[in-house]
């Protein structure tokens, strides 16, 4: 059976890791604009978006672009000018989470750009998507809490709009969209791309007396996502588009990441875009790279998805102390160890402690911090600077394969999208040694150098006539040229078809329906919901509200899921947060003070 196409989705935070995604295998990119966007300090300017979708499109590479925070009024004006410039650039889909720009894209007050539904809508419902189905929207990106039954469930139940899931990166601990705690605390949205990350941050859990049951723990804060195991199961059920988490991390973050899943993709299913990635003496190592300690969260069922210890990166598991001497440690590992790396390992009291490595002499590792760290310890590496080292250095390009073929004095180059161009040769000199100009021609002509094209066919059914060699490199760029030319001519970009309203399954909608704007609340209206309270960020309710819904679950974390008692978080500051559980579906809320 011939394999399905699907699409390897990277983050970027600016032009120079977007063109690095694209470099190393990604079938689309998604891209922060200058505002709002979810990350706010990922902000790019339309010049560089231009430059990116122009080098994306050369690749058949789609580029993404998020304006995936609530909007006010004044806002949703300014974002409606942004989305024509947007596609005015030939941005291939923009990633929303508010519904004005829905409404203003069914009035046509934007232009005729397609449209994703961010995963800050909350969409972990099969009746959610068919929602967006049902108004022709192409793509919903889905919760990252669903199991693998879900994702099946929903792509069954809405075949016609194509399903995009996380598969790597740091996780909210939250559904996304329904966080209000960093407004709650200082006002900072994570619905308008400003999350100061509180779930990171240390909480002690308590009874309703004021018992300790945990103390100064990082309870809300989560293991890094990676669904590499699951990839094939993802393919078979019809996901369409496997996104990386990470606008905010560096290139070499995303060079090794979509590396990595690029090679394991392409045993699964057919990419895409266009091209093949070159590089030599690398092996991408997703171990190696920022992670918190790896979970496939709940694809499977659920397991032990948290780190109540830390919060920072621990990377790969290194080995452990065999002894520790007055300045420096002895490591049992099989692995070597470099100046300047970044060790780490949990202290007595469980916390994540880090050093860096001075120098190695006979075995013995000297650091720049000493401390005493018992025999036994285990010790990991969050900072390999050899790989780091190594991964920087590592030249990836990436061309399009074409063939070539001459005969009759015709030279016709097909590349691997069938486009086609072709070139009439002029007579040139009658060759002394016909054999020696047959194989000139050859060589010149599959010296590719800088360009975009690799040549992996080439026949001559005639004998050549002898040309110069700067008559053979201008020939090779005059067909390269003509090529690209017809290649983006025939960019398969995307049909756009226009939006309509169905029925919304709720009748009555809250402040988590996040509400901003005027339209979006017509929007709802008009989708046969009434929204009866603003977003939080702008009329804060005067009651008790969720805070936070999440899957992760501190009773079922320290296995007392049948305890009837009250539970509350408490903050470094003092505040407690009552917790509720809705053991029906397994979901813990964090409510607000009272």
């Amino acid at each position: 059976m011939e394999k399905q196409k699907t699409e390897l989705l990277a983050p970027a935070k600016d032009k120079e890791t977007a063109i690095e995604a694209i470099n190393c295998g990604a079938d689309a990119i998604y891209i922060g604009a200058k505002s709002f966007g979810a990350r706010k300090n990922a902000g790019n300017s339309i010049e560089d978006i231009k430059d990116i979708v122009d080098y994306a499109h050369k690749f058949y590479v789609k580029v993404f672009v998020t304006v995936n925070t609530i909007l006010t009024d004044s806002e949703l004006h300014e974002a409606q000018k942004l989305i024509k410039e947007l596609y005015k650039i030939g941005v291939d889909a923009i990633i929303t989470q508010d519904m004005g720009i829905l409404k203003n894209s069914i009035e046509n007050k934007i232009p005729p750009i397609r449209i994703h539904i961010s995963t800050q809508c909350n969409n972990r419902t099969k009746e959610k998507v068919k929602f967006f189905e049902e108004m022709n929207i192409p793509r919903v990106i889905l919760a990252r809490e669903l199991s693998l039954e879900q994702i099946k469930e929903i792509k069954d139940y809405a075949q016609n709009t194509e399903i995009e899931t996380f598969i790597h990166g740091a996780l909210c601990v939250s559904y996304s969209g329904q966080c209000y705690l960093s407004n709650y605390i200082g006002g900072r949205s994570a619905n308008r791309g400003e999350c100061a990350q509180p779930c990171r941050k240390k909480y002690s859990l308590c009874d309703k007396d004021g018992n300790y049951i945990i103390k100064n723990k990082h309870l809300l804060s989560l293991k890094d996502f990676n669904a590499s195991k699951y990839l094939e199961n993802l393919v078979n059920i019809g996901v369409k588009s496997f996104k990386i988490e990470g606008r905010l991390k560096d290139k070499n973050y995303v060079r090794n990441v979509v590396l990595y899943y690029r090679g394991l993709l392409d045993k699964y299913s057919k990419k895409e875009s266009s091209g093949k990635i070159f590089y030599d003496g690398f092996t991408p190592n997703i171990e190696k790279t920022f992670n918190r300690g790896y979970t496939s969260y709940f694809l499977n069922g659920r397991e032990e998805c948290f780190n109540f210890e830390s919060s920072k990166s621990i990377g790969e598991k290194l080995g452990s102390i065999k002894k520790s001497l007055n300045n420096c440690y002895i490591i049992e590992t099989n692995q070597k160890i470099n100046p300047q790396d970044g060790l780490c390992y949990y202290n007595e009291d469980g916390e994540l402690v880090g050093f860096k490595v001075n120098k190695i002499e006979n075995n013995k590792i000297y650091p720049n911090n000493h401390l005493f760290i018992p025999s036994g310890t285990v010790v990991y590496r969050n900072q390999d600077t050899a790989f780091e080292k190594l991964l920087s250095n590592t030249k990836i390009e990436r061309k399009i394969g074409c063939k070539i073929s001459i005969q009759n004095n015709e030279i016709i180059i097909t590349d691997e999208d069938n486009n086609q161009v072709k070139h009439l040769l002029q007579s040139g000199e009658k060759p002394k040694n016909q054999e020696k100009a047959n194989e000139n021609f050859i060589t010149q002509l599959k010296k590719t150098g800088n360009s975009d094209f690799y040549i992996h066919t080439l026949s001559i059914d005639q004998d050549m006539d002898f040309y110069p060699i700067s008559v053979i490199n201008e020939i090779r760029r005059n067909l390269f040229e003509e090529l690209m030319t017809e290649r983006i001519k025939n960019y398969p970009k995307k049909l756009y078809t226009p939006l309509k309203y169905s029925n919304y399954p709720k009748a009555i909608g809250d402040y988590r329906e996040n509400v901003a704007n005027n339209e979006a609340k017509e929007f709802y209206k008009n989708s046969n919901c009434k929204i009866e309270e603003y977003a939080p960020e702008i009329n804060k309710p005067n009651r008790q509200i969720e805070l936070m819904r999440t899957k992760h679950c501190i009773k079922w974390a320290i296995n007392k899921c049948k305890s009837k008692e009250e539970l509350f978080l408490e903050d470094e500051k003092g505040v407690k947060y009552p917790l509720k559980f809705d053991c029906k579906n397994c979901e813990m809320i964090i409510l607000s003070p009272q």
